[in-house]
C-alpha cells in the first residue's frame, strides 16, 4: 500500500495508468487501422483479380500484420511500464546479456530462422492464401493460418496439419486464379461418340448460362478428347474453367446432368468409370 501511495504522490500511478490505456488503445485501434490500409492496398493492386483472390490475400496479410503489430505494442508497453515501476534498474545489462544468449542460441535455432525467411517469401510471393485449398508434401486441405514460422491446413477429415515453412519445397495450389472442372466418363465401346460429344457440349453450355452457375463458370465444360479405350469401354475427357474452389460443385452438377441425358438418350455407360481423386480441403 505504501508503495502504491508513493507512486500516486509522485505521479507514477497516473503514468502507469496512462501507459496501460494508451497501449490498449493502440492495440485495438492499430489493428483496425492497419487492416483498413492493407485491404485498400490489396484491392488497389489486385483490381484485376477475382473477388475471392482479393479476399484471401487481404485475410492473409491482415492476420500477419495484426500479429506483428500486437507483439510490437505489447513489447514497447511492457518496457515503458518496467521503467516506471523500477526506475533505478538499468535494462542495458539485460539487453547485453540477451544479445550474448541470442548469439549462442542462434546456432541452435537455424531452422527457426529458415522458417521465418521462408514464411516471408511465401507471403510476399503470394504462393497461397488463407482459404486456399492446397497440397503440401502429399497432404491436402484448406489453409487456415499462415504465420511467419508455420502454415496450418485442415484436411477433409478435420485433421489439422502444421508445416514449418522452411520444410515446404513444393506446393500445389488448387484455387489460385481459376480452377478446372475436369473429369472422365466411360461409355460403352459401341456408343456413337459424336452423339456423346454433342450431348456433353450442349449440357455444358446450358449449365454455364443458368443464373445459379454462370457466376461460377468461366468456360463451359465441354468435350476435350477421347482417352483410353478397350473392347467394352471408351473414356471421354470433359473439362471446363471455373472460379476458384467451384470446380467440385460444377463437376458434380455436370455428372448428374450427363447421367440423366445419357439415360434419356439410351447411351450406356462403360463397365468401368474412372473418377478423379476426391478433393482434399
Amino acid at each position: 500500500m505504501d508503495v502504491f501511495t508513493d507512486w500516486m504522490k509522485d505521479g507514477k500511478g497516473f503514468e502507469i495508468v496512462t501507459t496501460l490505456l494508451v497501449t490498449a488503445i493502440l492495440y485495438l485501434l492499430g489493428v483496425i487501422f492497419m487492416g483498413t490500409i492493407v485491404k485498400k492496398a490489396v484491392q488497389t493492386r489486385g483490381r484485376h483479380w477475382h473477388r475471392k483472390d482479393i479476399e484471401k490475400r487481404q485475410k492473409t496479410l491482415v492476420g500477419l500484420f495484426a500479429t506483428m503489430w500486437r507483439v510490437l505494442v505489447i513489447s514497447i508497453g511492457a518496457l515503458i511500464l518496467f521503467s516506471f515501476i523500477f526506475p533505478n534498474v538499468s535494462l542495458a545489462p539485460l539487453f547485453a546479456s540477451a544479445g550474448i544468449v541470442g548469439v549462442a542460441l542462434g546456432f541452435g535455432a537455424q531452422s527457426l530462422v529458415q522458417d521465418f525467411i521462408s514464411g516471408i517469401f511465401i507471403i510476399s510471393e503470394n504462393q497461397y492464401r488463407v482459404g486456399d485449398i492446397v497440397e503440401i508434401e502429399g497432404f491436402g486441405g484448406t489453409v487456415e493460418r499462415i504465420g511467419a514460422r508455420s502454415t496450418v491446413i485442415r484436411d477433409v477429415d478435420g485433421n489439422v496439419h502444421y508445416f514449418p515453412n522452411g520444410m515446404i519445397q513444393h506446393v500445389i495450389n488448387k484455387t489460385m486464379g481459376y480452377s478446372m472442372a475436369r473429369f472422365i466418363i466411360g461409355v460403352a465401346s459401341d456408343t456413337d461418340i459424336e452423339k456423346v460429344v454433342e450431348i456433353i457440349n450442349e449440357t455444358g453450355e446450358t449449365l454455364a448460362k443458368e443464373e445459379k452457375w454462370q457466376q461460377k463458370i468461366i468456360e463451359a465444360p465441354s468435350f476435350v478428347s477421347v482417352g483410353e479405350f478397350t473392347a467394352a469401354n471408351v473414356d471421354i475427357l470433359v473439362a471446363g474453367k471455373t472460379q476458384p474452389s467451384d470446380q467440385w460443385s460444377v463437376t458434380a452438377e455436370m455428372r448428374r446432368r450427363l447421367f440423366e441425358r445419357f439415360e434419356t438418350e439410351g447411351i450406356k455407360l462403360g463397365t468401368a468409370m474412372l473418377l478423379p481423386p476426391q478433393p482434399k480441403k
